[in-house]
């Protein structure tokens, strides 16, 4: 048996209908940019993450950028990120100017560390970003505290996290600002490219619409720098509609097989993944070894297909010229981590030879 990291195909399965349909409504209305259906999915994903605002954009990265566009950052500016999530957050503080300050994770769940964050030296930080990694929520009691004693906006990385709830309140709900992505892989997918940012704060949500289309107070009037066209269209909105009713479910599925994973894995070189609850979303399923590559080619022998989330961290990057930054649990994470198949798709039997494959390794 051959098991996918993921099978889209499956994945979209169950929503053809709902697709075709969605495709079939765009088709007919002749209107494709900032239309019916970005204005029906804004509003329906702003309920389901139970804040006031929802502004779709192009992507997820034009997403990170255009939040922190909005917080007014200037060249130079200080903002603390982790390093263990693939440059997103770190390209794009970089990207307005803006210098990333690093924070170590947790060693348990890999997500910021408050601890961490408490020790950062006292020169002023002008935002925070905290990544709600392979979609469990970060500790965002301690976070959200140390935001507001220093004054600072707090943006949410949702990318990995749609869905993931804690104590009654929603990934993209706990921030200033949050972002999402809408890639194909993610819980909540597009069938292309997609993103949105979210917020309780009318004026902050009024400049992202800004920001989003050009600058644009008004048609062709510039009066917002830093604009940009980064618009989610209308087709891929009406599949995110079609898809969103769906995606409390299918999360329960992912949370399923991962905590499968949680209890069957049974190998002295293997940390298998936390289990999971409501604050996860299960968007990847993560192990951890020290012998990664041998367990991968062990795995892929057995016709398990795996990746890495993530290998390099963003200040040992070639690009990053941070010398003199060390973050040991986020160095040894990418190191160590390892993905295993995990989406709502994936059978029982195909998640059992993962665990089977798992446990017979011997390097």
């Amino acid at each position: 048996m051959q098991v996918p990291l993921n099978d889209l195909r499956r994945v979209h399965a169950p929503h053809a209908s709902a697709l075709r349909a969605a495709y079939e409504r765009v088709f007919s209305r002749g209107a494709f940019v900032l239309g019916e259906e970005v204005r029906a999915f804004e509003h329906e994903f702003a309920a389901f993450c139970g804040t006031q605002q929802c502004i779709g954009v192009a992507n997820g990265s034009d997403a990170l950028e255009i939040a922190l566009r909005a917080v007014g950052l200037s060249a130079g500016d200080r903002v603390a990120t982790v390093a263990n999530a693939a440059m997103y957050s770190t390209l794009a503080i970089r990207a307005t100017g803006a210098r990333p300050v690093y924070v170590d994770v947790d060693e348990a769940t890999l997500t910021m560390s408050p601890a961490a964050l408490e020790t950062l030296p006292p020169e002023e930080l002008r935002a925070l970003v905290v990544t709600h990694l392979y979609g469990r929520l970060a500790d965002m009691a301690p976070i959200v505290t140390f935001a507001r004693e220093r004054g600072v906006p707090l943006i949410e990385d949702c990318a990995q996290a749609h869905g993931a709830t804690r104590d009654g309140t929603r990934a993209g709900a706990f921030g200033t600002l949050a972002t999402f992505s809408f890639y194909p892989t993610k819980n909540l997918g597009a069938l292309g490219d997609g993103g949105a940012i979210t917020t309780n704060d009318a004026a902050l949500g009024d400049i992202v619409r800004e920001l989003r289309q050009y600058g644009w107070r008004g048609k062709y009037r510039v009066d917002r720098e830093g604009g940009r066209n980064s618009r989610l269209d209308e087709l891929q909105a009406a599949f995110l509609r079609a898809k969103l009713p769906s995606l409390d479910r299918e999360n329960e599925r992912r949370r399923e097989i991962v905590n499968r994973y949680a209890r069957r894995i049974d190998h002295a070189d293997i940390r298998a993944p936390l289990p999971v609850d409501g604050d996860s979303v299960a968007h990847l399923a993560v192990i951890r070894t020290a012998h990664r590559d041998a367990l991968r080619t062990h795995l892929s022998e057995r016709g398990v297909s795996t990746d890495i989330h993530y290998p390099i961290a963003d200040h040992r990057q070639r690009v990053a010229h941070a010398s003199g930054v060390t973050l040991p649990v986020s160095e040894r994470a990418c190191n160590e981590v390892l993905s295993l198949p995990c989406f709502p798709g994936i059978t029982d039997a195909e998640a059992d030879v993962v665990v089977e494959a798992c446990n017979a390794w011997r390097r």
